[in-house]
């Protein structure tokens, strides 16, 4: 959760190096959620990840293309 926290903070950033490690630390909070939906049998936690990666790795290629 924290990394989730952290990762909305960067993303506000107005700097284009802090929004992509926002963008990347939101995936790596993806990953980490889903390890932890898996242990907890979580179906419907990992199906939101899953979207929710894609909309971050979307973000992150849109970030890529303005900087």
């Amino acid at each position: 959760m924290v990394v989730t926290v952290l990762a909305a903070w960067l993303i506000g950033s107005q700097r284009p190096g802090r929004r992509m490690t926002g963008f990347i630390s939101f995936i790596i909070s993806n990953v980490l959620w889903v390890i932890w939906g898996v242990h907890a049998e979580a179906y419907a936690l990992i199906a939101l990840q899953f979207c929710l990666c894609a909309m971050n790795l979307r973000g992150f290629r849109k970030n890529l293309d303005s900087q």
